[in-house]
């Protein structure tokens, strides 16, 4: 029986999937582990490449276009590990992050959840962490991350600052997301009314609740090249991520709700 399930939910991702596979097999992690990919009926021959190039790598269909919730949890129901890593397909994973991840997770018994840290293509860390989500933390993120993205020098040095301090967190960036079988079962696993965007920001809610700890582990570090799943629908990332982030606060902020509600109305964003 392996000890790490690596799930990875794919969606139109032939672009992007050989370089995330490439880099787990060539230089695979040091336990003994199985690799189970789930795809949300992708129409651009994503698992006929996997099949040909990678024959050894599990393909699971979806049904459908689940959505990234309802994807990891067919994954983590159809494997065995006892540790779960949840993947993005547009990852690349250097030889040892995978290793020092396990790691984190084994000397902290008291720990459910660990994360990397995430750089872009160029190498910059991303903001792959952070605070419960509320209105200030959102307010808060937002504006670090864009400071961040112009490179605003004292916000830029903070940050990266940020990207390189081992800590515990509220949550981790589901892009890479490693979590105890255990604790994963114990809260039901991922929400899925959660099509895409916030899940991974619920998942921890629901395993910190427990008692049990996330933690930020920068000494492994993923290449993560963002936005490009994004990139090909904007319009239905965007209204995606709205559906989330009402039902994010319906669920932990119900006061809010009515007022995020009628804030996105008022700026033509409310998703229907």
């Amino acid at each position: 029986m392996p000890r790490l399930s690596i799930v990875i939910v794919t969606y139109n991702s032939a672009g992007h999937i050989g370089g995330c596979l490439d880099s787990v097999t060539r230089h695979p992690p040091g336990v003994d582990h199985e690799i189970a990919i789930v795809d949300n009926a992708s129409s651009d021959g994503t698992v006929d490449a996997v099949r040909q190039r990678w024959p050894a790598v599990r393909t699971i269909a979806a049904g459908g276009n689940t959505g990234f919730a309802k994807a990891n949890n067919i994954g983590i129901r159809a494997t065995s590990g006892e540790l779960v890593l949840l993947l993005n397909p547009d990852t690349v994973v250097p030889p040892g992050a995978l290793d020092a991840l396990v790691a984190t997770l084994d000397a902290r018994p008291d720990a459910a959840i660990a994360g990397p840290r995430l750089v872009g293509a160029a190498g910059r860390g991303e903001l792959s962490f952070g605070w419960m989500m509320s209105p200030l933390a959102e307010l808060r993120q937002k504006l670090i991350g864009a400071a961040y993205g112009r490179q605003v020098p004292i916000v830029t040095g903070y940050a990266d600052r940020l990207t390189r301090r081992a800590r515990e967190v509220d949550w981790v960036s589901g892009a890479c997301l490693l979590v105890r079988r255990a604790d994963a079962d114990a809260v039901g696993l991922m929400d899925e009314r959660f099509f895409m965007y916030t899940e991974d920001v619920d998942f921890c809610a629901s395993i910190r609740a427990r008692g049990r700890a996330v933690l930020f582990a920068p000494a492994a570090e993923v290449t993560h090249l963002r936005g490009q799943s994004a990139a090909s629908a904007p319009r239905a990332t965007q209204a995606a991520y709205r559906r989330s982030q009402i039902a994010f606060y319906e669920k932990h902020h119900p006061r809010w709700a009515p007022v995020l509600r009628a804030y996105l109305r008022l700026l033509g964003r409310l998703p229907r």
